[in-house]
């Protein structure tokens, strides 16, 4: 087996918030498969790692749904349906897509779909596929190998049919369809002749209905239920008994639903009641989820245990009490304290052994009952929660960024002294040896006052402490208010997120005026003594960059030379130039002159740049790089080009291109200079494209004019490595200092990472050996 050249390591990504977006595939050893952006996503919960991405919606995928196989082996075919109107089957094979069909129909996006394998001999090893849609339809498919036949469309005039779920009646081979729709209604519904015909439909919610699922117990077919309305209700589909029995009307019975099918030349009638009603959420329940049916020494087993996730940051396993046949809440999960909403869905693995649901800000809670732990990435703080929507950031030192959002303002930050304990502790390092003499300065941690918008230090005096059992009814008593959130934690464990949301802030310590408009690129030098900004701009006066002395955060020099936005900025290696690109289409290199005085800042005076005579790019310039010598430097453009400029000394302002024009086949909307060469001795440039997809070339300056053969195509990621959407950064690993300079040079594998409009955000290892 070939070893590959260009692998992903790690993919940091998040489910979409709509509910039904996430789904456990049943089986031993099943993945988890969710919609993040534009893909679905399978993730492997055990060993919490990212195996790979299904590219082929267009829009956010909003449900999906694994078929279960009637054996209990792992499903290897699921369907998902986005808003771009599209269900997708997909057929997987080695937790790698095999083979995808689209289904197409729905006039509006797609957001509830449902797949069973059919039974009887007629229907061997065919798949019943429904999905509802906001055209206020649902549709129904038949898949047999790859030919996939549309059989019907169930209407529902101005009502949306919200939540689906397939099963069989029970002792026959006859699918039954359950839909939760707006009208508060489930509605039932049979196929005969493949033709689904509503049989009853089942009142008693009082808001809409957001999930449905079938189960089978000892023979009887039930159905939970759940909605808006806070509760969850459970029904049951039995056989009536043809017996004739004598009714006395003085006993209290339940209410039957009937109806009748034909079934094989036999009429069979079934009646539906209302086996109970569970109350326990305080918001809207967005998902009820039996616990699948698995194998266990031979044995199959099918618990009967019921998940629900609500609005109300909680999960509730419910199941009957064993003597009295009551249901009953057995244990109850979730979130307390922070700012966010609820839970949007859950699920069971497959032997109920771990319990998983996602929330708001995109976090997977994942509760299980072992503690086998493997070495994983996890989300350790969260220094800044923006009202407006971050643009850029810019690392000053280890424990200092500045970060620029949608608004005129960048917000310095410094980390507190519990992120600095709790840093120490997970990588090993000394407290004293990282702190130094800064040890008594350091606030403890941060909190947003209650009418505030920024993140103030808490120092150890404004600690509250915690009150002791004895304590906490006098205090809930007398209704006293503590405005500090903050609690000083030392991690064991990875936080959870209301841990993160509370008590991992870090205190702004500085905010920085000068632009006129939003900002939109940040950069810091090498040596981290200067930041350089710019805003959003349509005017030459409003396009200027801006530095910033890091050590007084005093404004320094304005740089005016662009007429519109500048879209990136960077720093050579030494520090002796700054390069920006431009809207504008153009770009600008500023060469540093140092004063006289070490105390004054650094001057720099334009020296080189492009005008609409010696440009080569048309279109923007969305990004700049320099190779890691600072002899060049590269530009990418929408125009599909990339371009390396130079040599750049101290001494030659008439610079210009220094290599043929690269067509990436694709708008340029990231390069990235990888900072040890190949063994060849050339550059290696990462070039990301608009489309999602990211190449590897690379480049050495030929001795002949004009250059030929100067760019070498390498790699570049498959459609399961790459985004669903434009690339905004690239950025390969940093070799700071001798000792990692070295080894970077004796490795075998080079790291970049990648983040892109999907939301997403990739670790890949590239094999130099193939560059």
């Amino acid at each position: 087996m070939v070893a590959p050249v260009l692998e992903t390591s790690h993919v940091f990504c998040c489910p979409n918030r709509v509910r039904g977006a996430l789904n456990w595939s049943p089986g031993h050893g099943g993945l988890l498969a969710f919609g993040t952006s534009c893909s679905v996503v399978l993730y492997d919960p055990q060993k919490r790692v990212v195996v790979t991405n299904l590219n082929g919606h267009t829009a956010r995928v909003n449900c999906i749904q694994w078929i279960c196989k009637q054996d209990g082996s792992p499903s290897t075919d699921l369907v998902s349906g986005g808003s771009d109107n599209h269900v997708i089957h997909w057929e997987i094979e080695n937790n790698q897509l095999l083979k995808a069909v689209h289904l197409l129909g729905h006039e509006g996006p797609v957001y509830s779909v449902c797949a069973v394998y059919q039974r009887g001999a007629a229907h061997a090893a065919s798949q019943l596929i429904v999905s509802a849609a906001s055209d206020s339809t649902v549709r129904v498919w038949s898949k047999k190998d790859s030919e996939v036949t549309y059989l019907q469309s169930l209407k529902f005039g101005d009502g949306f049919a919200l939540a689906l779920s397939l099963s069989f009646l029970p002792d026959t081979d006859v699918p039954i369809l359950a839909c939760g729709d707006d009208d508060c209604k489930i509605h039932l519904f049979v196929q005969q002749d493949d033709q689904f015909q509503k049989v009853l439909f089942l009142s008693g919610h009082e808001d809409w209905i957001r999930g449905v699922e079938w189960a089978m117990f000892g023979g009887d077919l039930f159905l939970a239920s759940c909605s808006q309305d806070c509760l969850i209700r459970i029904w049951k589909l039995y056989i009536k008994s043809t017996s004739l029995e004598v009714q006395d009307d003085d006993n209290i019975r339940l209410k039957e639903d009937t109806f009748t099918i034909e079934n094989e030349s036999a009429k069979i009638e079934f009646a539906v009641t209302l086996e109970t009603l569970l109350a326990g959420h305080e918001n809207w329940v967005n998902a009820v989820h039996w616990q699948p049916s698995f194998y266990r020494d031979g044995v199959l087993q099918q618990p009967m245990k019921l998940l629900s996730a609500s609005m109300d940051k909680t999960m509730i396993l419910w199941a009957p009490d064993e003597e009295s046949g009551v249901w009953l809440e057995q244990v109850r999960v979730g979130e307390v304290g922070g700012n966010t909403l609820g839970f949007y869905d859950c699920q069971f693995n497959e032997d109920g052994s771990m319990i998983i649901a996602h929330a708001f800000h995109g976090a997977l809670h994942l509760w299980k009952q072992n503690s086998e732990n493997p070495v994983t990435w996890h989300e350790i703080a969260r220094p800044q929660i923006h009202g407006y929507d971050l643009k850029c950031i810019a690392m000053i030192n280890r424990f200092q960024f500045v970060s620029g959002a949608d608004e005129k303002v960048l917000r310095v930050f410094s980390a507190p002294r519990n992120f600095v304990e709790n840093f120490c502790a997970i990588t090993g390092h000394s407290l004293s040896h990282i702190l130094g003499n800064q040890d008594s300065d350091l606030p403890e941690g941060a909190t947003v006052p209650a009418l505030g918008l920024s993140n103030k230090a808490v120092f150890q005096g404004d600690l509250v402490p915690q009150p002791s059992n004895e304590e906490e009814p006098l205090r809930s008593a007398g209704f006293e208010y503590h405005p500090m959130a903050f609690q000083r934690f030392i991690l064991t464990e990875p936080p959870t997120e209301d841990h993160l949301l509370q008590n991992t802030l870090w205190p702004e310590v500085q905010k920085l005026y000068g632009h006129g408009y939003e900002i939109h690129c940040l950069t810091c030098n090498n040596s981290k003594t200067l930041l350089a900004s710019a805003c959003k701009a349509a005017k030459k006066e409003h396009a200027a960059i801006i530095l910033w002395n890091t050590k007084s955060w005093k404004q320094g020099q304005s740089l005016v030379f662009h007429s519109l936005t500048v879209t990136q900025m960077a720093f050579s290696p030494n520090d002796n130039f700054l390069l920006a690109v431009s809207r504008d289409r153009t770009w600008s290199l500023w060469k540093r002159n140092d004063t006289v005085s070490h105390e004054l800042d650094p001057v720099f005076n334009l020296h080189a740049f492009t005008n609409t005579v010696t440009a080569v790019h048309s279109r923007i310039i969305w990004s700049c790089a320099w190779s890691p010598d600072g002899k060049y430097f590269f530009t990418g453009s929408r125009d599909r080009k990339v371009v390396a400029w130079g040599e750049c000394d101290l001494f030659n302002s008439s610079i210009g291109p220094c290599s043929s024009v690269l067509d990436a086949g694709g708008s340029v909307t990231a390069v990235s200079v990888c900072p040890v060469l190949s063994l060849s001795q050339r550059y290696v440039i990462a070039v990301g494209l608009e489309c999602g997809r990211i190449c590897l070339y690379s480049w050495e300056k030929a001795n002949q004019v004009p250059e030929i053969n100067d760019w070498i195509y390498c790699i570049e990621t498959s459609e399961s490595q790459s985004h669903t959407l434009a690339i905004r950064k690239l950025c390969w690993k940093n070799c700071n200092g001798k000792t990692e300079q070295s080894e970077a040079e004796n490795t075998q594998w080079l790291e970049f990472a990648s983040c892109g409009e999907d939301h997403t955000v990739k670790i890949h290892r590239v094999n130099r050996c193939a560059l």
